[in-house]
């Protein structure tokens, strides 16, 4: 778990894959990881009645045929026993969007890095008393780099990952202010570039991100 959880806050960038189907699962991670990204979340789709099997089912094609080339976790973790589903397909880390203590907890007795979900500083606090290993500031960009700051400010010894409107426009400001680490969805993985064929979009997309994390990092910008 201490080696994910670094390679996480090292890296400080997951790529949120939602609504991605295993058929086109493998090509959309070779063109994340093509542009730069090393930590993709594939997340339970509770929208349909074959969601949590196709989640899985995408996990564990990722764990065969990129081993060692990426840390998987899974997203949208609602419920205890998705913790074990996801571990036992392959994911080193669980994600959602809210705190669930039960789910904190069973993450963290299988060994895995904990990333729940908070609005409020006292959401926050609760998962970090849970034993979160990083708290998910959710949603980040509508909150607004001002929350972000304020809610630092007395809650510094908590790690907070900012995720929900993050692109390469603002990730070097959230870093800047923070952030231990970025999660970014659609504007990186668009689906529509996906079902159409065209993964050099999100390569050049991930390209992007990545140098703006670079910026913060050196202190350009």
């Amino acid at each position: 778990m201490e080696k994910v959880l670094r390679e996480l806050l090292s890296g400080r960038l997951v790529a949120i894959v939602r609504g991605v189907g295993p058929g086109e699962i493998v090509d959309t991670a070779r063109a994340l990881a093509a542009g730069g990204i090393r930590a993709l979340e594939i997340t339970f789709d509770h929208t349909r009645a074959d969601g949590t099997a196709r989640t899985l089912e995408s996990i564990r094609l990722l764990r065969e045929r990129m081993d060692g080339e990426l840390l998987l976790g899974a997203g949208t973790v609602l419920a205890p026993e998705e913790v074990d589903l996801a571990v036992e397909a392959g994911a080193e880390y669980i994600i959602s969007p809210v705190t669930n203590p039960l789910v904190v907890r069973r993450t963290k007795e299988l060994g895995k890095v904990s990333m729940p979900g908070a609005f409020t500083p006292t959401e926050a606090v609760e998962a970090h008393r849970c034993g979160a290993d990083i708290v998910k500031l959710f949603p980040a960009a509508l909150l607004g780099l001002d929350y972000f700051k304020a809610l630092r400010g007395p809650l510094g010894h908590i790690r907070f990952s900012a995720v929900g409107g993050i692109d390469d426009k603002n990730a070097a400001d959230f870093l800047r202010a923070g952030a231990c680490c970025l999660g970014v969805g659609g504007t990186l993985v668009s689906l529509p570039a996906i079902r159409s064929g065209q993964y050099q979009l999100l390569t050049d997309a991930a390209r992007r991100l990545c140098r703006a994390v670079s910026a913060a990092a050196s202190g350009e910008g």
